[in-house]
C-alpha cells in the first residue's frame, strides 16, 4: 500500500473555518463484507477495528450536549458492529435524524435478515452505494455478484416504502467514477439512474449523490502504482471552483473514528490528520467547535473540483 499523505501535505488550498455542527459522522468500524477498489477506508472482511462500547455510549450524549440534529453512521459496513442497532435506537429516541451508509449487499449477510425491517422501523435514511446501473461496471468495481444482490436489496427496501413518495423513508444512491476522472453532471446522471432502474427493475429512489474519488488509501495507492497520481491531482486542481468552498461538508460536520478521535472530515480521518489539538469524542461534551480552523491538504481539491463533492453529493 502506497502512502499518499506525503504527496498531499504541502498545499496551497485556501484556509477555511467551521460553522455550526449539524452532522456527527461516526465510523464505527472498518469490517466490511466487501473490498471495493475505490474504498478510501481500506475496509474489508479481514479488518478487525471496531468502536468500543464506551465510545458508542458517548455518541448519544454528544448529540444531546451539542444539539446536533443528524447522526451519519459509516464504516466498513456499520451494520456489522454489534452495537449498531442500539446506537440507532438511542439516537432516534432523542429525535435525531439517522443516516446509514449502506452497501446494500449487507442485507443478505447471516444475521442481517431483518436489517431492512429494522431500518424502516426506526425511520433511518439509507444512503446506498451503487456505482452504476449496469451489472458489468458494478461487479468490476465491487466484486462478482454484487450488482444482483444490490438490485435485490433495493427492491426489498422499496417494498418497505423506501424511496416511495411521501413515505418518510429516504433512499439515496451513491455514485463513484470507475477511474481517475471527475463524476459527470449529477442531475443528468440521476435522470439516467431513474430511467434505467425503473425500466429494468422497477426501482425508485429519492436522490443520487455523485462523489469524486479521493486520492487516498486504496484508490490513491492504485493511482501511484499506475503512475496516474500526478495527473489526477492536476485534474482536480485544474477544475477547482472557489464557489464550492461554502458548501464543503467539513464546515458543518465533525468526523469520528473507531477510537473516538475527531477529524474535520472522513478523508482527513483516513489520512490521520486530526483536528487541531487532537480532540476526542468526549471533548465535545463540553467543547463547541464552531469557528475553529479546518486542516486542509491537497486532497481537499477533490471536494471543490468541478461540480463539487461531499457526503451529500454535488455542491
Amino acid at each position: 500500500m502506497h502512502e499518499t499523505l506525503p504527496l498531499l501535505e504541502i498545499t496551497d488550498f485556501p484556509p477555511i473555518r467551521r460553522a455550526r455542527i449539524d452532522t456527527l459522522q461516526v465510523n464505527i468500524g472498518y469490517r466490511c463484507n466487501q473490498s471495493c477498489v475505490h474504498c478510501h477506508v481500506n475496509a474489508g472482511p479481514t479488518r478487525s477495528e471496531m468502536m468500543s462500547a464506551e465510545n458508542l455510549t458517548l455518541i448519544p450524549e454528544v448529540l444531546r450536549a451539542r444539539a446536533i440534529p443528524t447522526l451519519d453512521i459509516t464504516g466498513g459496513a456499520p451494520e456489522l458492529h454489534a452495537g449498531f442497532r442500539d446506537l440507532v435506537a438511542a439516537a432516534r429516541a432523542q429525535g435525531v435524524h439517522v443516516m446509514d451508509r449502506c452497501n446494500l449487499t449487507i442485507l443478505f449477510e447471516p444475521g442481517q435478515e431483518d436489517l431492512a425491517e429494522f431500518l424502516a422501523q426506526y425511520r433511518v435514511e439509507v444512503v446506498a452505494s451503487l456505482p452504476c446501473y449496469s451489472l458489468d461496471n458494478v461487479d468490476k468495481q465491487r466484486g462478482k455478484g454484487v450488482f444482483d444482490k444490490s438490485i435485490a436489496a433495493l427492491q426489498r427496501l422499496n417494498a418497505l416504502g423506501y424511496g416511495q413518495p411521501d413515505s418518510g423513508l429516504p433512499l439515496n444512491l451513491v455514485y463513484n467514477p470507475q477511474g481517475p476522472f471527475l463524476p459527470p453532471n449529477q442531475q443528468s446522471l440521476e435522470a439516467d439512474y431513474r430511467r434505467e432502474l425503473a425500466a429494468h427493475f422497477g426501482i425508485v429512489f429519492n436522490r443520487l449523490f455523485a462523489l469524486a474519488n479521493m486520492p487516498i488509501k486504496r484508490f490513491g495507492s492504485t493511482l501511484v502504482s499506475k503512475g496516474q497520481f500526478a495527473d489526477y491531482m492536476k485534474l482536480l486542481k485544474g477544475n477547482y471552483s472557489a464557489a464550492n468552498l461554502d458548501g464543503v461538508m467539513c464546515r458543518n460536520l465533525v468526523s469520528v473514528d473507531w477510537l473516538g478521535n475527531l477529524y474535520d472530515c472522513d478523508f482527513n480521518q483516513q489520512l490521520g490528520i486530526g483536528v487541531p489539538g487532537r480532540a476526542h469524542l468526549r471533548d465535545l461534551l463540553e467543547r463547541d467547535m464552531q469557528d475553529t480552523p479546518i486542516r486542509v491538504a491537497d486532497h481537499c481539491y477533490g471536494c471543490t473540483a468541478g461540480q463539487g463533492s461531499s457526503c451529500g453529493g454535488a455542491l
